[in-house]
């Protein structure tokens, strides 16, 4: 008798352990995150999603999720209003509002998460998914810096 109450206990802590440790659908960083509709993205400026570390941005229609994490050291970028750039506090790059690249020691453009539409009409974010961002001197947009950088405005 003992013996079979000894394989019940077992046989619950096996499927007990089974169950914490079988791989399932990753959300949260580092997974899927649902983030706002399509339409809430602006056309100008950004929309940060915190759960996914990232910027939300529409470039010419296309919505993107730019990282948020510096192609240089990894230090969060934030997008600075005056000047309408992406600036690292940490050793000053300088990303354009589509994530690519304009000054600093940073080796490329903000790298990027791939986004979808789910059934429910919101934008998911990859955040297991990485695209390098674009190489230096590869500028989509004309959009020069709209006013101070944020750099400055703190000296």
């Amino acid at each position: 008798m003992w013996q079979t109450g000894l394989a019940l206990v077992a046989g619950a802590g096996a499927w007990t352990t089974w169950d914490l440790l079988r791989p399932g659908e990753a959300t949260g960083f580092g997974g899927k995150v649902r983030a706002f509709p399509p339409e809430a993205v602006p056309e100008t400026g950004v929309i940060e999603v915190t759960a996914a570390r990232s910027y939300l941005v529409s470039i010419n229609g296309e919505t993107r999720a730019l990282s948020r994490k510096c192609t240089h050291l990894g230090c969060g970028v934030p997008f600075c209003d005056s000047s309408g750039q992406f600036e690292c506090p940490c050793h000053g790059s300088v990303f354009n509002r589509a994530g690519e690249y304009r000054a600093g020691p940073a080796p490329r453009g903000m790298d990027q998460h791939p986004i979808e539409i789910g059934e429910d009409g919101l934008i998911y974010i990859d955040t297991g998914t990485i695209i390098e961002g674009p190489p230096p001197g590869s500028e989509s947009i004309d959009e020069p810096p709209s006013g101070p950088s944020c750099a400055q405005e703190a000296h």
